[in-house]
């Protein structure tokens, strides 16, 4: 049954790319109702069904999704989901990948943050597990978020999900050829022209 999940939530969340590891061991371990990575990572991963964030205009009124404006922005968000692959709520809203075509494909999936006024932010590491664990690290009771992560990481470890490092300093801080944030101010300009917005 997991086989089937994994695959279904791969087609829905990544258009059917193979999953990183870390992704597979943290989303067997929500569907078998394991709170450790919960615990830790304060993610909860997307269930079946759920609409892509970018995608999701349920909250506005008619009124709203009739401005052109709004138009404009919301088609910008459109052409964005089909890069933003987001597979988790969490930090400042929701977490996944920026598979912008454009990025090099010998390094790992960069990691990209969407809080819920559409800004995103970069985030560090390799995996997910890593950008989440810097994440929480600066929300622990432990002041200095360098201990912090060594801690987390740690018990991330100890779960049986080892992170890259242990050092949050060496944690891989790449930055995306195509920014998302100019991206998304240029996908919106461009609809902003389309309906002669300007």
């Amino acid at each position: 049954m997991c086989d089937e999940r994994l695959a279904e939530f791969s087609r829905d969340r990544l258009d059917g790319r193979p999953i990183p590891d870390d992704l597979r061991v943290l989303l067997v371990a929500q569907w078998e109702g394991r709170t450790d990575f919960t615990r830790l990572l304060h993610l909860d991963f997307f269930e079946a069904g759920e609409v892509h964030p970018l995608l999701d205009t349920s909250y506005l009124s008619g009124k709203e999704l009739a401005d052109p404006e709004m138009q404009a922005v919301n088609a910008a968000a459109a052409e964005m989901a089909t890069y933003v692959k987001l597979v988790a709520k969490g930090g400042k809203g929701w977490i996944g990948y920026w598979l912008h075509p454009d990025e090099p494909e010998d390094r790992a999936w960069h990691l990209v943050e969407l809080d819920t006024e559409f800004t995103y932010w970069d985030m560090v590491g390799l995996t997910l597990t890593e950008g989440s664990a810097a994440e929480q690290a600066s929300y622990q009771d432990e002041p200095d978020e360098r201990i912090a992560f060594t801690q987390l990481a740690a018990e991330l470890a100890e779960l049986g999900l080892p992170l890259s490092t242990q050092d949050y300093d060496a944690l891989d801080d790449t930055t995306p050829t195509v920014n998302p944030e100019e991206l998304m101010e240029k996908l919106t300009e461009a609809e902003r022209d389309k309906r002669g917005l300007r």
